[in-house]
């Protein structure tokens, strides 16, 4: 089955260009089932970059999924103009009545503030404890994944000396666990973020479990049974470009930047980069969605009274 999205959203032609199967509406109502309710938070400033990256894994699956883009309302983003926002994504509060099987909130590059000096952390925290009561699995990503960490359980950020920045080997902590089916012992995952969260902090909530870890990143991915939480602190999204351009953008700008560590082919930045990540990112995403498949009730209005 494929995913559903806006026919008129720049994010379709791509996906269908790379094989990915979607659908308009008229196709989706042809089919009597009730597709996955996927909610995408995006927090990122080029938010049609993000689209396609979630839609991408998200629209792998063989179920059908229904994908709704919302934002922040009282946020405005830098780089997506305001008639793609107006077109295509509403705002939480526009959304707030609604459930959700799956949720996922990306990252924002506001890593260094305070969570209390961003100027949407009230919202956030609504939003983080609505999806207690609205949302069957959430799926938090790098800043998204430290607020909501930080937020549920204390746990704390703590600021790099240079950016973690590149492609690193992490281990397979738990093999056994239903996010990692297939996944090899070891992988590579793009890292790019200044602050880090902390094993020791992790371990003192006994409900949080570390399933994927790097010896000279740290923790990568913890799950969280109560609320079927998902904490992914890197970027197994990113397109094949995405720490090339983050690192072109920087050293156009005059902005220090190591070059991405693992990344170009011989260290040579006039080589394009090879993607050693995909396989992973649509096995850990497939992964997710076929627990929320089996888990989730068929009534979308029942999710959240099991708590």
């Amino acid at each position: 089955m494929p995913i559903k999205i806006p026919d008129t959203l720049p994010a379709f032609e791509t996906l269908v260009q790379e094989g990915v199967r979607v659908m308009t509406e008229t196709m989706a109502i042809r089919q009597d089932i009730r597709p996955l309710q996927i909610g995408l938070l995006n927090l990122m400033p080029n938010k049609i970059k993000t689209e396609l990256q979630m839609a991408r894994l998200v629209g792998a699956s063989p179920l059908q999924v229904e994908l709704s883009l919302i934002r922040i309302g009282g946020h405005k983003a830098k780089n997506t103009s305001e008639d793609h926002l107006l077109a295509f994504y509403q705002t939480w509060e526009e959304v707030k009545q609604r459930k959700f099987d799956g949720f996922i909130i990306t990252g924002a590059p506001i890593e260094l503030l305070p969570y209390e000096d961003v100027t949407y952390w009230a919202e956030m925290q609504e939003i983080f404890n609505w999806t207690e009561t609205n949302v069957h699995s959430t799926m938090n990503v790098c800043w998204g994944a430290m607020a909501a960490i930080y937020h549920f359980h204390g746990v704390p950020k703590y600021e790099l000396k240079e950016k973690a920045f590149g492609v690193y080997r992490h281990r397979n902590l738990k093999p056994s666990s239903i996010y990692l089916n297939g996944f090899s012992d070891n992988f590579e995952v793009p890292v790019s973020r200044w602050t880090e969260v902390r094993r020791e902090d992790i371990e003192k909530s006994a409900s949080l479990e570390i399933l994927m870890e790097s010896s000279e990143m740290g923790v990568c991915l913890v799950h969280e049974k109560r609320g079927r939480r998902l904490y992914m602190f890197n970027h197994v999204e990113y397109d094949s470009t995405s720490l090339s351009d983050e690192y072109f953008r920087d050293v156009d700008a005059g902005v220090p930047i190591k070059m991405p560590h693992n990344y170009f082919p011989h260290n040579d930045p006039t080589l394009a980069p090879q993607n050693r990540w995909r396989s992973h990112a649509h096995l850990l995403f497939g992964n997710w969605i076929n627990e929320i498949y089996q888990t989730t009730p068929y009534d979308v209005e029942e999710i959240g009274m099991d708590l």
